[in-house]
């Protein structure tokens, strides 16, 4: 029987990494990550991220990237025109995103996805108070992230660097915030994990503050082995 073909909105953090982990254990064939940037600006739209460790990401997951440049205005028909692109290029069924239970992010996923003529997939959906315990199931996934921004009214430049492990744990169930951070009150990085064939070596660090936010740059990456 043929694997259901797919593609995964990637942001590069934690939750969609989660997402494509029990996408594959569940036997999708995950054939492109969508990744949305504003016009020249090199950035990714969810994080604010470098493209270019975006690509990194897709080359240790032996997974092309797809990016969809766009702007706020645009942002929906550009999303759902380059989905159709990919159905015609690739076959594919749906579209994974890895949202957790905020209602309106899901509400918009799947208007893209009808729009597209596929499937719309929430492989990680549940509800608010699960949230903690999908943190503790990353952490022993093997996966590893580093927290590269944070919202400056909820957590302190402190947080930005931050392994998502044991002790993370422990000091975000102390403050008031979501553990998965899904209103944004922090983002991550996916640097190594089960399904990486390389691990993205990140170096020469500079914390640089934005509008409301605060953002862990790194002027250096590169792809050196696995340390999973």
């Amino acid at each position: 029987m043929l694997k259901k073909r797919i593609v995964l909105s990637w942001s590069g953090g934690k939750d969609c990494c989660i997402a494509l982990d029990t996408l594959t254990k569940a036997g999708y064939e995950l054939v492109s990550l969508v990744t949305t940037v504003p016009k020249e600006h090199g950035r990714t739209f969810g994080h604010g991220e470098r493209t270019e460790m975006i690509t990194l990401q897709g080359e240790a997951l032996s997974i092309p990237v797809h990016f969809i440049e766009c702007t706020y205005e645009t942002y929906t028909t550009e999303f759902v025109n380059a989905v159709q692109t990919l159905k015609e290029q690739y076959e594919i069924k749906g579209i994974a995103y890895g949202d957790l239970y905020l209602q309106e992010h899901r509400d918009w996923g799947e208007k893209v996805a009808s729009a597209a003529g596929v499937e719309a997939l929430y492989p990680l959906w549940t509800k608010k108070e699960n949230s903690l315990k999908l943190l503790e199931n990353f952490v022993s996934s093997g996966y590893k992230a580093i927290v590269i921004r944070v919202r400056e009214d909820v957590l302190d430049e402190t947080w930005l660097g931050r392994l998502i492990d044991r002790s993370f744990i422990r000091e975000v169930e102390q403050t008031a915030i979501c553990p998965m951070g899904e209103s944004g009150e922090y983002h991550t990085f996916v640097f190594d994990g089960p399904l990486f064939s390389k691990r993205i070596k990140l170096d020469s660090r500079e914390i640089i503050h934005l509008e409301t936010t605060k953002k862990l740059e790194f002027k250096a990456y590169h792809l050196v082995d696995s340390e999973i």
